[in-house]
């Protein structure tokens, strides 16, 4: 049993299975960037669902929709960070041990040594084996060990000198900074948990000319990590102005986006003045470490639905939901509680740029050019809404619901009015407006997550760039010995030679 663990520990801990855990871990947020995530966009999961229906519900209970809240998410990162700890650790005791080590005394053979030179002549390269390090047998004829320690030494190498002969080592940086990687990956892992455990994020629907307020209210979608509170939330309000979105107007690229824009005032404080940003994507307002990003777009018909006594029974915006991202074709569900005698509840598709194809109705671009609604569904009923059920502000509730005969189609531009079958009302187009989705992020552990990506970058650069080398002088003979890449160090040996004969040589002159 005992042998059992140690192997489990053993295989767990080892360079490789770290490795392979890293490139699971990577491999495994790939689908986290392909598909649709909920908490970033709910939309577009719902869109992926209905153009998906047998593929979907799979990939639901695979918990691709939520990757990163997934188990076997949790349980590669888990295994990952103790991998790395068990890595880590030992290694880095070795390092200290390996700093503490002074360089070793020369072999007896330095021209067996892959680099070799006698000063005054042409390096020489012969490719064998490292030898075992045996002390000299005693000092030659050569320059000055205290001058070529002296250069040594301002070349960064360590080095240690004996009874005629020089040893320098350098070169540690490299496992340095193989650890600085590994410890930074451990610093990562630490901030993502912690920031999932004291942070949140949560999104809103804000349609133009309408305000926010950062509670947990407010929020049509909040996802609080398990150390987060309702006062854990900074108290600041957005307030969305306009939204201009550009498109390219002409050529085989005409709809495709340009730039979004999102002129909003915020208030950091209650009571304190109010200011002015522009939100763009990728561009985040920050409010006390609280980020705002621009996450979509679509738009919000303005209707106004009279009931069958007459009476405005509803007035206002209406956020279609994005059916097809190219052209931004939205369908509409408008819901009216408040009509009399009964509940009504109408269907629409809104088209921003109205072309007839083929005897039908389709948009070509996303763009306001000929802005047209087609109500092609009216009911009357329950709508379902005092039961005190949740429900889709996207869907009706069918159960309840007597269908009117409509008929095919009807277009609405801005200005048109409709009448609804059996005398039930009317419903006019008055106007639109744009929305937008945002996601409000709070992690408080994102400044050391930045600082742990730049170490670890820096960590992994060192540990490539870097050579472990060693050179010994003994008499007039020089060797050198490269760890890792021999090659390299072919350059750097000759020119240390030369430095070296030319310091001996201006040392013999000015004592003659």
């Amino acid at each position: 049993m005992n042998a059992s663990l140690r192997w489990t520990w053993r295989t767990l801990t080892s360079m490789r299975t770290a490795l392979v855990l890293l490139f699971l871990f990577a491999l495994a947020s790939v689908p986290g960037s392909l598909i649709p995530q909920r908490g970033v966009s709910d939309a577009t999961v719902a869109q992926h669902y209905a153009d998906n229906p047998g593929l979907a519900p799979w990939l639901d209970r695979l918990w691709l929709y939520d990757v990163f809240r997934a188990p076997w998410f949790a349980a590669i990162y888990l295994l990952l960070f103790v991998s790395l700890i068990g890595c880590v650790v030992p290694r880095t005791w070795q390092h200290v041990r390996e700093l503490r080590r002074r360089p070793p005394a020369p072999p007896r053979r330095l021209s067996g040594l892959p680099h070799h030179a006698t000063l005054g002549t042409t390096p020489a390269e012969e490719p064998s084996e490292e030898p075992a390090e045996e002390p000299s047998e005693g000092p030659s004829e050569g320059p000055d060990t205290a001058a070529v320690a002296a250069l040594l030494r301002r070349k960064r190498f360590r080095v240690v000198t004996g009874d005629g002969w020089v040893a320098a080592e350098k070169g540690y940086l490299r496992e340095s900074g193989n650890l600085l990687f590994h410890v930074s990956l451990l610093g990562l892992l630490v901030s993502f948990g912690l920031g999932g455990q004291y942070g949140y994020r949560g999104n809103i629907l804000l349609v133009e000319g309408n305000g926010f307020a950062n509670t947990v209210s407010a929020f049509d979608r909040f996802l609080p990590g398990p150390w987060v509170g309702a006062e854990s939330l900074e108290p600041f309000t957005l307030t969305l102005g306009q939204f201009q979105a550009t498109y390219i107007a002409q050529g085989g690229r005409r709809g495709q986006p340009v730039d979004f824009q999102a002129a909003m005032t915020v208030s950091d404080v209650p009571g304190e003045p109010d200011r002015s940003v522009t939100l763009k994507v990728n561009e985040p307002v920050e409010v006390d470490g609280t980020q705002t990003y621009l996450l979509g777009n679509g738009y919000a018909p303005i209707f106004r639905v009279t009931d069958g006594t007459g009476q405005v029974a509803f007035d206002g915006p209406v956020p279609c939901l994005v059916e097809q991202v190219s052209t931004l074709t939205s369908g509409c569900v408008v819901k009216v509680p408040d009509a009399r005698p009964t509940q009504l509840g109408i269907l629409a598709r809104f088209l921003p740029t109205a072309v007839e194809q083929g005897g039908r109705l389709t948009s070509t671009v996303p763009g306001l050019a000929d802005p047209v609604v087609q109500v092609y569904g009216a009911f009357t009923g329950d709508l379902g809404l005092g039961d005190g059920v949740p429900q889709s502000v996207y869907q009706l509730e069918a159960g309840l619901l007597r269908p009117l005969p409509l008929g095919p189609p009807r277009s609405l531009r801005v200005g048109d009015t409709m009448d609804l079958p059996g005398a039930a009302g009317t419903i006019r187009l008055t106007g639109i407006k744009k929305w937008i989705t945002l996601q409000v992020s709070y992690d408080p552990f994102r400044v050391p997550a930045l600082v742990f990506a730049a170490t670890a970058t820096l960590g992994i650069t060192l540990a490539v760039s870097v050579r472990r080398r060693r050179v010994w002088v003994r008499g007039a003979e020089v060797g050198g010995l490269a760890r890792t890449n021999r090659t390299a160090f072919t350059a750097e040996f000759h020119d240390l030679v030369q430095e070296l004969a030319t310091a001996e040589a201006s040392r013999r002159s000015s004592s003659t």
